[in-house]
C-alpha cells in the first residue's frame, strides 16, 4: 500500500536506504510505546535478535490495528538494540522480515544501542509513531 505521508530528502544528498531522513504527515496521530519481541503472553519464544525483531514488528501491527491504522501510517521508529552488531551483522536477514511485516514502507528512524532493557532477554524494544490522515 502507499503511504498517505510525505517523504522527505534534501536535494543533492546521497540517497536513504531503508529509512527517510524526514517525514511530513497530518492526521491522527497513534504512539506506541516500546514493544519487545515477546508473545501475547508476555512470553519470548526465542532469544533471536531477528525473531525478537519479527515478534516486535507483529507487536507494533497490532497495536496499530487497534487505533485503525497500519505499517503504511507509520512515520517514525526508534529502535533499542543491546548489540548494535546483531543488527549491523544481520542487516539482509532484517531487510527480509521488515519487508515481510511492515511492507515497503521505511519511516524516518533511528537506531540506539543501548546496556540494557527492562526484560533481561528482551534484545530489541522499538518505539513507533503513526498518524493517520483524517477522513
Amino acid at each position: 500500500m502507499e503511504s498517505p505521508h510525505q517523504f522527505l530528502h534534501p536535494r543533492g544528498w546521497k540517497p536513504a536506504q531503508g529509512y527517510a531522513n524526514g517525514v511530513a504527515a497530518s492526521g491522527r496521530m497513534i504512539f506506541c510505546g516500546g514493544l519487545i519481541g515477546w508473545n501475547a503472553d508476555q512470553q519470548f519464544e526465542s532469544d533471536d535478535f531477528v525473531d525478537q525483531v519479527a515478534q516486535t514488528l507483529r507487536n507494533i501491527v497490532a497495536v496499530l490495528a487497534e487505533g485503525g491504522a497500519g505499517p503504511e501510517h507509520i512515520v517514525r521508529l526508534t529502535w533499542y538494540v543491546t548489540d548494535k552488531q546483531d543488527y549491523l551483522s544481520r542487516l539482509k536477514e532484517l531487510g527480509r522480515i521488515y519487508r515481510q511485516i511492515i511492507g515497503k514502507h521505511y519511516p524516518a528512524m533511528a537506531l540506539l544501542q543501548v546496556t540494557a532493557l527492562v526484560e533481561d532477554r528482551a534484545r530489541v524494544e522499538i518505539e513507533a509513531t503513526a498518524v493517520v490522515p483524517l477522513a
